[in-house]
């Protein structure tokens, strides 16, 4: 069926609107294949403004002839992917929530295969997790310990700078709304997550039903005993990460366009630092150099561009000159250059053997996708403590963390994580799947003469 595009009851909150007073926040939903993320989510945005009446019930109606009932919110989340392949820089409008003192974007319900890889190189980086685990007897057990699970995905968003979460305990209502039961999920993830490294005044623990709407927005009935914040009330505690803009600008692109009329328009999404019409802008690693010529995002034209907002901007440069994966800076400040080699600190949690000196798979990061070598593996380090186990060690296997030295086998920028987060933590697939994840910690540039400490 056709989808409505008129659905929007409030206006969707576009960062560049200076009268948006309220405070932006990008949120991941981790948890495992049953959960009932796609239905908590699918629940948030209805009650929060995202769909209206008429649309939730045509989904009910699909979903009845589908007999899954209970699948209604999760149709709300499905019925618009549609509308994300369509547009550059047309943000999903149906992803978006807002509270009384926020509006949030929801990066992605994961759950499908390329999730990893969207949440590292996506064209987001979330402010915060929320974790959403099913209470019922078995699911938790499942979900929680098996490989590829939820703790994995915890892991990843803690090793790429998440330090915010939120459990919401779902499915309550398949429990009665048992406190025991609660408990113990609660103590037994709360146990893992300190291991990851969250720290426990980071951590919120919600009981939830994502089905019913239980303490999702109201305070339930059901859950007498328990006296902490809504699903809501927890989100506008999070805090608020301050954003990048005293940095040094940096723009992966993501796509160029040949436009009549205007010319070559690469578009990206400024990850650090701010654009100005005007400014004289490096690309690497292709090493050419232009003047920005305006700025465009949503259809509106901008003197300067902030960071998390996806703009395209024209340069007269030759469009043959510029690809996806290559990097906008500004050419006085710390403009962006081409690596040789870099050192990085890498997880293995997917790879089926061992990894070796030699290995070539593919690497994402940032908007760039290219074949990259182990040149040397310099540590094996415990996964859990970060404690050295091994120098040198022969191979990395599933579940090992090291460092390595890492060549691409073609010109790429790449950053180091602690300065520009978002070009310096990456991605290797191999075999269709993620087999491991990492942050950079040095970068060998190019030219030797300025060889970067």
């Amino acid at each position: 069926g056709e989808v409505d595009h008129h659905i929007i009851k409030k206006p969707i909150y576009n960062p560049m609107e200076k009268e948006s007073k309220k405070e932006h926040m990008s949120l991941v939903v981790i948890g495992h294949v049953d959960s009932g993320k796609s239905t908590t989510t699918g629940h948030l945005i209805y009650l929060l403004g995202g769909i209206d009446e008429r649309t939730l019930a045509k989904l009910e109606e699909k979903a009845s002839n589908l007999n899954k009932k209970s699948f209604k919110y999760a149709f709300i989340l499905d019925d618009l992917k549609a509308e994300q392949e369509r547009g550059i820089t047309i943000d999903c409008a149906l992803r978006k929530f807002e509270t009384d003192k926020r509006s949030f974007t929801i990066i992605d319900a994961p759950g499908h295969r390329d999730f990893i890889k969207n949440m590292i190189t996506g064209t987001s980086q979330a402010d915060a997790a929320v974790l959403i685990i099913a209470a019922k007897k078995g699911e938790f057990e499942d979900g929680f310990s098996k490989e590829g699970s939820t703790r994995d995905h915890a892991l990843l968003a803690f090793t790429m700078g998440i330090k915010q979460i939120i459990v919401a305990i779902n499915k309550m209502d398949c429990i009665e709304y048992d406190k025991d039961r609660f408990d113990e999920i609660k103590e037994n993830v709360e146990d893992h997550l300190i291991k990851i490294g969250f720290k426990q005044e980071a951590m919120t623990f919600v009981p939830i039903s994502g089905f019913d709407g239980d303490n999702i927005v109201e305070p339930s009935e059901n859950i007498k005993w328990y006296k902490g914040p809504t699903l809501i009330d927890a989100l506008d505690k999070l805090k608020v990460p301050k954003r990048p803009t005293k940095k040094p600008l940096r723009i992966p692109i993501q796509d160029v366009y040949q436009i009549g009329g205007i010319g070559t328009v690469p578009c990206g999404r400024v990850e650090t630092g701010i654009l100005t019409k005007g400014m004289i802008l490096s690309f690497a690693p292709s090493g050419v150099s232009a003047e920005c010529k305006s700025i465009e995002a949503h259809h509106s034209k901008l003197e300067e561009a902030l960071p998390g907002i996806n703009i395209g901007f024209n340069v007269k440069v030759p469009v043959k000159d510029l690809k996806k994966g290559n990097v906008a800076g500004d050419s006085k400040n710390d403009p962006p250059r081409e690596a040789e080699s870099f050192k990085a600190h890498v997880i293995v949690m997917n790879h089926p053997g061992e990894i070796k000196p030699g290995y070539q798979p593919v690497l994402d990061v940032h908007t760039a996708h290219i074949s990259t070598k182990f040149e040397e593996l310099l540590t094996k380090n415990d996964r859990r403590t970060g404690k050295l186990v091994e120098e040198n060690p022969k191979f990395l296997k599933n579940g090992d963390t090291g460092n390595v030295i890492m060549v691409p086998s073609k010109p790429l920028c790449v950053e180091e994580f602690a300065k520009y987060p978002p070009l310096g933590r990456f991605v290797i697939r191999d075999m269709k799947r993620t087999i491991a994840v990492g942050v950079i910690q040095e970068v060998t540039h190019k030219d030797k003469t300025a060889k970067k400490k």
